[in-house]
């Protein structure tokens, strides 16, 4: 059971310094309910540390705002990435979920331009998956291949072409 002489100790320095503590906290948080959580936690955390020895010098709970209130700022950012990249995720899984869903005729060309690809060279094939699918620029294709640019870009044209070809000569 907690000692009740420390209990008065606590309340009497947070009812001399909470006031000050807290217009700082105001000024550090981006809403009042935050500037209430950072206090209450800065005070929280001093005190577990030096509150038991007696006074708490009220400079080491503006210190411990000041960082709560930048870990605050720092984690809502980074919650704000997560949700945004989640946004992007759901927006791609809602086009995939299109890509499922799609007539008949879209499914048989697909099929077609599928079977079409496996028929160029490996070399072809590679070029134009990093460019359509990789959406690689072609002196990013040409890094990763080690070649030249203009030889990613020749290569490029080359299955277009033979695309074109393979895929007029089939039966609609």
């Amino acid at each position: 059971m907690p000692d009740p002489t420390f209990e008065p100790l606590w309340k009497e320095w947070f009812a001399k310094h909470g006031p000050r503590l807290l217009l700082f906290a105001r000024q550090q948080a981006r809403n009042d309910y935050d500037a209430e959580d950072l206090l209450q936690e800065a005070f929280v955390r001093i005190w577990r540390i030096y509150g038991h020895t007696g006074e708490v010098a009220p400079r080491l709970v503006f210190q411990a705002i000041r960082r709560l209130a930048i870990d605050y700022a720092r984690r809502d950012i980074r919650r704000q990435r997560r949700e945004e990249k989640s946004e992007d995720l759901n927006d791609q899984e809602r086009i995939s979920a299109d890509w499922f869903e799609m007539p008949i005729e879209k499914q048989e060309r697909n099929e077609q331009l599928s079977s079409a690809i496996q028929e160029l060279s490996s070399k072809h094939q590679e070029v134009v998956m990093l460019k359509v699918w990789g959406e690689l620029t072609f002196d990013e294709i040409g890094k990763t291949l080690g070649i030249p640019l203009h030889t990613a870009a020749s290569r490029y044209r080359h299955a277009l072409g033979n695309l074109k070809s393979i895929l007029t000569k089939q039966p609609k």
